[in-house]
């Protein structure tokens, strides 16, 4: 059994998303919806026999079928407007934009949780690859700052994402806190322009009381690297997380330093972009998790 779904915002982030859902079997794309009716994604999803339409969310809602799930991949405003719109037709919302509309989702740290949810954030792709690190190490030691470094290839970062720079940022603290367990976050994110472009790149600071034991934090952070990987292949450490002891304000503390890289799979958004790529694995594997659960309450 699938669940039907439409990708709202048919640009990278959508076209890549659709060819990532076309290999699930669980969620159906049936609708891909946007506003332009020059839009390249919106002939590429034509082409692979998906119905569309330049004539934005109304017309979707206004079809006599409605999707159980709608992928949102515009800007963080647009989701501000549309999400009470999906809320009253009754379809459940995953939403791609840094809008924080309903609770923040990081697939291998909560998504277990979303027995009630109907409008899912997935954070940022700042988010996606650093709260599950920040987790990893909060779980078997108390996080008390958290601070990460994104870096991506400027080309990565159309007009939506510069757009969004400042909700980044306070998207991504807080669910270091809220998701990741910090007691307080921080989030840093740097467009770099050097030529070829490089591939996402993240540095994850947590601070954490001195005698925590480094095989421990070692540990839950190398198996929760294994448990993203499931779902995003080109998420990797670039070295085993070191450990110093330093002097903070608040006394002394052991400072974990964790080094990422994200590359992309590929699907439609080059292998560097994996900025974005792991943003449109996550929300597929968010998908998927709302998916078996609606087969669940159909059961």
């Amino acid at each position: 059994m699938t669940v039907s779904a439409a990708i709202v915002g048919p640009g990278h982030i959508g076209t890549d998303l659709l060819a990532k859902l076309r290999r699930s079997e669980q969620v159906e794309v049936r609708w891909v919806v946007g506003v332009d009716p020059a839009s390249d994604g919106l002939a590429a999803a034509a082409r692979l026999g998906v119905q569309t339409s330049a004539e934005g969310v109304e017309w979707l809602l206004a079809q006599t079928e409605l999707p159980d799930l709608v992928f949102e991949a515009t800007s963080a405003s647009a989701h501000a407007r549309h999400a009470p719109l999906y809320a009253a037709a009754g379809i459940t919302a995953v939403d791609l934009t840094p809008a924080a509309v309903g609770p923040l989702v990081c697939p291998s740290v909560n998504g277990s949780d979303l027995a009630d949810a109907t409008n899912v954030n997935l954070i940022t792709c700042g988010g996606q690859a650093t709260v599950p690190v920040v987790h990893a190490v909060s779980r078997v030691a108390p996080v008390d700052y958290a601070e990460i470094v994104a870096s991506i290839a400027s080309r990565s970062a159309g007009p939506g994402t510069r757009a969004n720079i400042d909700e980044f940022t306070q998207t991504t603290a807080r669910a270091l806190e809220s998701v990741g367990g910090a007691a307080r976050g921080k989030a840093i994110i740097v467009l770099n322009p050097v030529e070829p472009p490089m591939v996402m790149r993240d540095t994850v600071y947590c601070s954490v009381p001195v005698g925590s034991s480094d095989d421990d934090v070692s540990a839950s952070i190398h198996a929760m690297v294994a448990e993203v990987q499931t779902y995003v292949p080109g998420y990797r450490l670039r070295a085993d997380p070191q450990f110093d002891d330093v002097d903070t304000p608040q006394g002394p503390r052991t400072r974990v330093t964790t080094l990422l890289e994200v590359a992309g799979a590929g699907d439609h958004l080059p292998p560097w972009a994996g900025n974005l790529d792991i943003m449109t694995a996550a929300a597929a594997r968010v998908g998927e998790l709302l998916a078996a659960r609606t087969v669940r309450s159909h059961a």
